[in-house]
């Protein structure tokens, strides 16, 4: 869903989920476990519980099994905030053509494209790409993730990034791959 605080909490009332969570570290947990608002003495507490589930493993143990993949840090260009949305709709729609038109990225097909908030894409075996305005601060948001390895997670970025440094208004990055 939407990128934000408040974007988050709604939504996960809206729809009844029983958590919701953001790359920035907000989680909500709802009920009948949680109350709907980030809380940190109550995640640490359902940690516990599950490390109690699962005496006979420590939590490091838990976190091995869980799948791994290679999620870049969030990068932001710069991009006055008079700017961004303009650039971020001209992005959309590159990014659906190349799906409508089955032009790869990183070799692969686009299988969906989310325009909930920005531009998020997702390829034939995964691994995605995220372009959004940043709600808070005149820069462009940059997010991809591969389950195959960090040099896949990087072309994706590559393919983001070739396409926004076709954009005058698209300036340096806080940090890059």
């Amino acid at each position: 869903w939407k990128t934000g605080h408040s974007y988050m909490k709604r939504r996960v009332t809206d729809t009844g989920a029983l958590a919701g969570f953001e790359k920035s570290g907000h989680y909500f947990i709802n009920a009948p476990v949680g109350r709907g608002y980030d809380d940190g003495i109550l995640s640490a507490l359902l940690m516990c519980d599950l490390l109690e589930a699962n005496p006979d493993q420590s939590f490091a143990d838990l976190v091995d099994t869980l799948p791994v993949t290679h999620l870049s840090p969030t990068m932001s260009p710069y991009c006055d905030d008079l700017k961004k949305y303009d650039v971020v709709d001209k992005v959309i729609e590159i990014f659906e053509k190349k799906a409508a038109d089955k032009i790869k990225v990183a070799g692969r097909e686009i299988v969906s494209v989310s325009t909930v908030n920005g531009v998020r894409f997702t390829l034939a075996d995964g691994a995605w790409g995220l372009v959004r305005a940043s709600s808070n601060k005149p820069n462009l948001v940059v997010v991809t993730e591969s389950a195959e390895s960090a040099d896949d997670m990087k072309a994706v970025f590559e393919e983001i990034d070739s396409v926004l440094q076709s954009f005058p208004e698209v300036g340096e990055y806080d940090q890059r791959l």
